[in-house]
């Protein structure tokens, strides 16, 4: 048994990897601010350790991080039109909240901090699939804080010999990602609208193409990095290698559901990227990645989640 911080760990993605660690046995405590995280979302979850405060603070930081063995820093504001609107918030979280764990966790003896990078690092680059040798390009001040967390991680692993990975996200998606905000991915805002017989909103003419991953693979590629002997420096894009349109996606969503919605276009957003595919040739070399669920199956979980969650809603009103 390890014992792990994840940072985040009450979100979307950081309470999936909270479910897999304790499902494996191993001893897990959770730093979040609660700001996007939601204590029901580990709940069903026992014997996690959970403390509420900010990581941008350095003694919370360093208390966070005592006694552990592995960090996955899944703590962010993860949002591109969030960071446009507010810049100097997001980086807060997203800069000084890293740089402070990156810190902590070094003067700690933590073995190893796995940090979420993104796709957005990319940029609009017009190469397909992106590799993880491709300078970065940002959009967004998302984008670019996430490339000023990467550049980090790598320099402590250059500089103070501390390990750290990097695994890219790919437009995740899964059960627990909130449709209830606008700063939602596309696929929670699509499902909620295909269960309420709502017209969901395409920013651009929905040509534009994803990537999209099922939570169950991201999950995977993080914990194999943890141990991954050769993976310590690196960045990964951990993904399905493939990608959709929206309009297409919606196709596929409609067919799931039984409906024939249609989308209401809009003006695309600023700081959005055209195109996203990954290339997962390094995360199979260094880590033994594979997506273990396709974007079908992935889609099914999300809207048998997403009906329930509606349920439960009806029930309370």
């Amino acid at each position: 048994m390890s014992s792990y911080l994840v940072t985040g760990g009450a979100g979307f993605i950081g309470s999936h990897l909270v479910e897999e660690l304790v499902r494996r046995g191993h001893s897990v405590r959770v730093a979040d601010n609660l700001s996007t995280g939601k204590r029901r979302n580990l709940a069903h979850i026992p014997g996690v350790e959970l403390l509420e405060g900010d990581l941008a603070e350095m003694p919370f930081a360093a208390r966070a991080v005592h006694g552990i063995e592995y960090v996955l820093h899944q703590a962010a504001i993860p949002s591109v039109p969030r960071s446009v609107k507010d810049p100097i918030t997001s980086n807060r979280a997203n800069v000084d909240g890293t740089l402070n764990i990156l810190v902590a966790a070094r003067d700690a003896g933590v073995k190893r901090l796995v940090f979420a990078g993104s796709s957005s690092e990319y940029g609009d680059t017009p190469t397909l699939p992106k590799t993880e040798d491709m300078p970065s390009s940002p959009l967004s001040p998302y984008a670019l804080q996430k490339v000023v967390g990467t550049e980090y991680c790598r320099m402590f692993t250059r500089l103070y010999g501390f390990e750290t990975v990097v695994i890219r996200y790919f437009n995740v998606f899964g059960p627990r990602q909130d449709p209830g905000s606008p700063y939602s991915g596309v696929i929670s805002l699509f499902a909620a609208a295909l269960i309420e017989g709502r017209q969901p909103t395409i920013y651009g003419d929905g040509e534009q193409t994803r990537d999209f991953t099922y939570v169950a693979n991201v999950v995977d590629g993080v914990l194999r990095a943890c141990t991954a002997p050769k993976a310590a420096g690196e960045a990964i894009n951990v993904a399905c290698g493939t990608r959709i349109s929206l309009n297409e996606l919606l196709r596929v969503m409609n067919t799931v559901v039984g409906s024939k919605v249609q989308a209401i276009y809009k003006e695309p957003r600023a700081g959005d990227v055209r195109d996203s595919q990954a290339d997962i040739t390094k995360a199979r070399t260094l880590l033994g990645y594979t997506p273990i669920v396709g974007l079908e199956e992935g889609l099914r979980h999300t809207l048998a989640w997403c009906r329930t969650e509606s349920q439960k809603l009806e029930v309370k009103r």
